[in-house]
């Protein structure tokens, strides 16, 4: 399909554009037939994007989030050519001691060895960009990559159909993986604005076991404001096959002159378990699609996310989940802290289908108010077609209690020190549940930094 064929057919002139500029990206040089299946699903995911029109607040699935910023900045693919010049020691304080040696670095979407260390990881364990993948592996991966449901996205397929390489995490069968793996994408501040597209592919194999971070964030301050400004736009694809278990936790601080959009789509077998920990705090407009398709009976799936905000940022999770076999069970629980004339959205939808019986849905949003300015939009969601189940979801918003205040002040504290007390202990519920301690302390260095 020619750049030419793509902007002349386009419904939606940004959107052909846009994609006329990463469909000019280098597609990962695999042997066939593996490369001809991501030439094909390149094009396929390309006749996707020029069907779609950019979404608007009129999109139901938009109604909340206004993403015309993006349409005023002209993006551009980023020079590869600069990224080897980054330093390892600027990177170093990015790096978490427990995956010192298992992480893979990609700068704007390209793998980068030189920042990359797989020594730590065990035998049997696959980790690495899609042109290292062995041969057992890669004649398997027309299986799993691009395969998930929702791939019809407008922005899911505007990064298939132009990604350029991808971080891999395989987990063979019966392999229990204790090291944990650190993706870490990072974004550099150019002269002029880039977008880049991330790709995640993980496969947990039956019996197998793994813990991932998946990170994004800027290598400059993130709280700079008058830098150009760079679009993330990223996918990540998570198999956990029968009675797999896959914890992942995943960090969004990119800069707060970044637009991020992710997807995260999980598919989850027969007594499988799937932990995610979603942290959001960075972003000038930032969106988190987090979509469960439960595919076998017995299932388990754990949802916890945190954003935090200021300013005038905008944060927006969306998550999906999908029960369609019985005995299957699923907690959410999503906090939210709104400081400023920052905008918080939360969509969550709980899908329960009439085979689903037995299962066990419970799905929390508790919102936290610090400035007469900032606003939240809830909608939590139930539908339910089973007629034998146990589904309940709620959400609150609130904000910090003066008595709480004045009860601290008169053990001793001050106001400041009483207020940031609370904001912590309201994010620690999230924070806490991060299975690596130099994660968790970053994050929460994170919070007491914002709630001064």
């Amino acid at each position: 399909m020619s750049s030419q064929v793509l902007t002349s057919t386009n419904r939606d002139a940004y959107l052909g554009e846009l994609l006329d500029r990463v469909y000019k990206s280098t597609s990962p040089q695999l042997s066939s037939p593996a490369g001809r299946e991501i030439e094909e699903l390149r094009d396929r995911a390309s006749s996707v994007v020029l069907e779609h029109t950019f979404p608007t607040t009129r999109d139901e699935a938009w109604r909340f989030t206004d993403i015309s910023p993006l349409l005023q900045v002209n993006f551009q693919l980023p020079e590869t050519s600069a990224i080897p010049s980054l330093p390892l020691s600027d990177i170093k304080p990015l790096i978490f001691s427990e995956a010192a040696d298992s992480r893979l670095v990609f700068v704007n979407g390209v793998y980068a060895p030189q920042l990359s260390s797989v020594a730590n990881i065990p035998s049997g364990l696959f980790v690495g960009n899609l042109t290292q993948l062995p041969e057992n592996y890669l004649s398997r991966l027309p299986n799993y990559l691009g395969k998930q449901q929702g791939a019809v996205e407008v922005f899911t397929a505007l990064n298939t159909a132009g990604f350029t390489d991808a971080a891999v995490v395989w987990v063979a069968r019966n392999q229990i993986v204790e090291t944990p793996i650190h993706l870490l994408f990072i974004s550099t501040l150019s002269e002029s604005p880039i977008i880049s597209q991330p790709r995640c592919l993980v496969v947990a194999e039956t019996n197998s076991q793994v813990t991932l971070v998946e990170d994004y964030l800027t290598i400059s301050d993130w709280c700079v404001n008058n830098a150009n400004p760079y679009f993330v736009n990223t996918v990540t694809e998570i198999w956990a096959e029968e009675n797999a278990q896959v914890n992942h936790s995943r960090i969004q601080r990119d800069s707060k002159v970044a637009f991020h959009i992710g997807k995260t789509a999980v598919s989850q077998a027969r007594y499988s378990r799937y932990t995610c920990n979603a942290i959001n705090m960075g972003g000038k407009i930032s969106r988190h699609n987090l979509e469960i398709f439960q595919t076998g009976e017995q299932t388990e799936t754990t949802l916890n996310g945190l954003t935090m905000i200021s300013g005038e940022q905008l944060a927006d999770t969306h998550s999906e989940i999908v029960l369609n076999c019985p005995h299957s069970t699923t907690r959410q629980l999503q906090k939210n802290i709104a400081s400023d004339r920052s905008h918080i959205v939360f969509n969550g939808r709980v899908f329960v289908a009439k085979a689903a019986q037995l299962t066990d849905a419970g799905q929390l949003n508790r919102n936290l108010l610090l400035s007469p300015k900032a606003r939240v939009d809830t909608k939590p969601q139930l539908e339910i077609i089973a007629d034998n189940v146990k589904c309940t979801h709620g959400a609150t918003v609130s904000q910090l209690d003066d008595e709480e205040i004045f009860y601290l002040q008169s053990r001793g504290l001050d106001k400041v020190s009483a207020y940031n007390l609370l904001v912590d202990a309201f994010a620690a519920e999230i924070i806490n549940l991060i299975p690596l301690t130099s994660v968790e302390t970053m994050l929460s260095q994170c919070v007491a930094c914002r709630a001064i």
